[in-house]
């Protein structure tokens, strides 16, 4: 085993072992890079220690984004802040929340702190306007990346000998390649299968002896019900991890999951803005996410009011990037309402953990994994002429995966039109909607008039999905 340091704003820590028992003294870098291992040692790091060492990456990151940024240069000048002001990790309450619309005024590059020849690779996720919200990464970005979902898998007992299968989606949705650098960070054997394709999804799962699936816990539901169709139980693959996020789930369908398997269902959280999945992850105590705080802060803010609460309240959590280069995000407002949990886990992290994601503080929905807005479903509409601003977005969960349907009023001279003529304007509505939000949607025409109007502000969606497997 190799040591290395950058020789200097070293932290002296134990190393600990997969259950919380200290086995060495190694180094704990106060730059970006674990520069140790076992990996999983700044899991354990002294409370004392791991405040020094967030708010020295929060000043440095401040700094930063203060220098190298624009947007937030004026941002924190509006509220006469200098990064100087930053003396203590409670001082980050004086610093102005970034928001998701932040990332679409300043599309595609505008947030970015380094120059491109600097940024090795591009993500992106849906928008309100059709527009992408953009994130890049330095090559330092997709260590500290991998190395956060590395750590996750380790919390639940994976390892090199493992075969993992990553049915997450590739390309610019960050699930895919998320799952894939941490697995490989591990050593573990990776298979890319990506999404759809369930058939050879199960194929691979049964001929390659995967031990670890990564993918929406939906999907995963899905593979159960094909694998039944193809005489092949579940319980008797050699399953043993589920590593299960992207889109909401219960405690429920984790019992589900369970019962038809031999696997463990672990929960991983994360979002495109900061890094992708691995902000935080289950322990093999699955009592709530443990945050990786040495990259990300956590707050827990009233989404009304932006006050600051105190660990154990519901709010809407808030997340600094501390070692983000490419694109440092400050006080990101996530929309995702939970509490933070400081109380010492059984398994000797040090991390906090968050409350399961129970819901969200604006009207974002999540349909396969994407983030998806009614005004991006509305700009699609409003594109074609015949259709009316008035829409119904209604979410079913059928054979366990989720369905799209939008009822589109129409106006009253397109209601003359020929069957034929009706057909061909759904088509290009349903094209519409694939081109921004990428997913592919029923579109249902209805009469003038036909639905629900609202003096207040109108509910869009109706969500009728039963997040419990209709098999439970």
């Amino acid at each position: 085993m190799k040591w290395f340091c950058c020789g200097s704003n070293c932290l002296p820590i134990l190393i600990w072992n997969g259950i919380g028992r200290a086995s060495s003294i190694a180094l704990y870098c106060m730059s970006n890079s674990v520069v140790f291992n076992p990996a999983s040692a700044p899991d354990f790091l002294p409370i004392c220690q791991l405040r020094e060492l967030q708010l020295h990456r929060l000043q440095r990151m401040v700094q930063k984004a203060y220098e190298r940024v624009p947007f937030f240069r004026a941002k924190m000048e509006a509220k006469n802040l200098t990064p100087q002001d930053i003396q203590s990790l409670s001082d980050i309450a004086k610093l102005p929340f970034s928001t998701k619309s932040d990332l679409r005024d300043t599309y595609p590059f505008g947030l970015f702190a380094e120059p491109m020849n600097k940024v090795v690779r591009l993500h992106a996720s849906s928008g309100t306007t059709g527009k992408p919200i953009v994130v890049g990464y330095t090559k330092e970005d997709l260590n500290v990346w991998g190395n956060a979902v590395m750590r996750g898998m380790l919390s639940i007992g994976m390892s090199s000998e493992d075969v993992v299968q990553v049915s997450y989606g590739y390309g610019l949705f960050t699930g895919g390649l998320g799952a894939h650098a941490g697995a490989e960070s591990l050593g573990a054997t990776v298979v890319p299968a990506s999404g759809g394709n369930t058939h050879r999804q199960v194929m691979l799962i049964k001929d390659f002896g995967v031990t670890a699936i990564c993918c929406t816990p939906s999907y995963f539901i899905h593979l159960i019900d094909k694998a039944q169709s193809m005489g092949i139980d579940m319980r008797e693959l050699p399953l043993r991890y589920g590593v299960f996020g992207a889109e909401p789930w219960t405690q429920e369908m984790r019992k589900y999951i369970e019962t038809q398997t031999n696997l463990k269902a672990y929960d991983i959280y994360g979002l495109s803005e900061i890094v992708g999945p691995g902000v935080g992850m289950d322990c093999i105590h699955q009592a709530g996410p443990h945050i990786y705080e040495d990259y990300f802060y956590p707050e827990i803010i009233d989404p009304e009011t932006g006050e600051v609460l105190p660990d154990g309240e519901q709010g809407e959590l808030v997340l600094t990037t501390l070692c983000k280069e490419a694109m440092p995000m400050i006080r990101y407002r996530t929309r995702d309402l939970t509490s933070l949990n400081p109380e010492p886990c059984a398994c000797g992290r040090t991390m906090r953990r968050i409350k399961r994601i129970s819901s969200r503080s604006d009207d974002m929905f999540i349909i396969r994994g994407v983030n998806v807005f009614p005004t991006q479903i509305e700009t699609a509409l409003l594109a074609i002429e015949g259709t009316l601003p008035h829409y119904q977005i209604i979410l079913r969960r059928e054979h366990n995966l989720d369905t799209l349907e939008v009822q589109v009023e129409i106006n009253s001279k397109m209601a003359s039109d020929t069957v034929s003529e009706i057909s061909a304007l759904e088509k290009r509505i349903t094209k519409n909607i694939h081109q921004i939000i990428g997913i592919n949607a029923v579109v249902k025409l209805v009469q003038p008039n036909s639905l629900q109007r609202s003096e207040g502000k109108i509910q869009r969606v109706t969500d009728l999905r039963n997040l419990l497997s209709s098999k439970n």
